[in-house]
């Protein structure tokens, strides 16, 4: 009965280091699991804190790319503004250009005809001083005309003056010649 209860002693001592050994390696793979755990919780966190970060900067990447697409809308709106305004200016100038180009067309045409007019007024005064010339020739001749019968009056009226004073001289004669003759 001894031998029995000593083999069921050795039994439950082998079961009893089984055990503790099972025990052993449970609390060890325990400890290796909870180990991992912490690793893992520790792995969460960090990626938790970096996802937290992330969205931040992702909210912020977001706010930033709103304002900028709202300043964005805002230059695009004022660009239209611009180019609907540089429309109607060029739609202005293209009017006043086609006003300017008619008025240069009828300034051509008027300076065309002004050239004309000058050509034609150049040819009449040519015909003018080729007639002024002969005119001046014939003056010239006149006033050498005019020139001799001055000469010719003057040398008259000298010849009529002798002739007056002989005149005067003969009546003179005459008077004396019939007081002698009275005498």
């Amino acid at each position: 009965r001894l031998t029995g209860q000593q083999q069921e002693i050795n039994n439950l001592i082998q079961r009893k280091i089984a055990v503790d050994e099972e025990n052993a390696r449970l609390k060890n793979e325990f400890s290796n699991l909870n180990q991992k755990f912490k690793d893992k919780s520790q792995e969460l966190k960090d990626t938790e804190e970096c996802a937290q970060k992330k969205e931040e900067q992702n909210r912020l990447v977001i706010k930033n790319l709103e304002e900028e697409n709202k300043g964005l809308n805002t230059r695009c709106a004022d660009l239209l503004n611009d180019l609907e305004k540089l429309r109607k200016q060029e739609a202005q100038w293209k009017t006043e250009k086609s006003g300017n180009d008619a008025r240069i067309k009828n300034l051509e045409t008027d300076l065309a005809e002004a050239r004309e007019q000058i050509k034609e007024l150049r040819s009449i005064c040519s015909n003018l001083s080729s007639q002024v010339a002969v005119k001046q020739e014939e003056l010239s001749q006149k006033d050498c005309d005019v020139i001799r019968a001055r000469k010719e009056l003057q040398e008259l009226q000298n010849l009529y003056r002798q002739n007056i004073e002989h005149t005067a001289q003969q009546a003179e004669l005459i008077k004396q010649l019939q007081a002698l003759n009275t005498d």
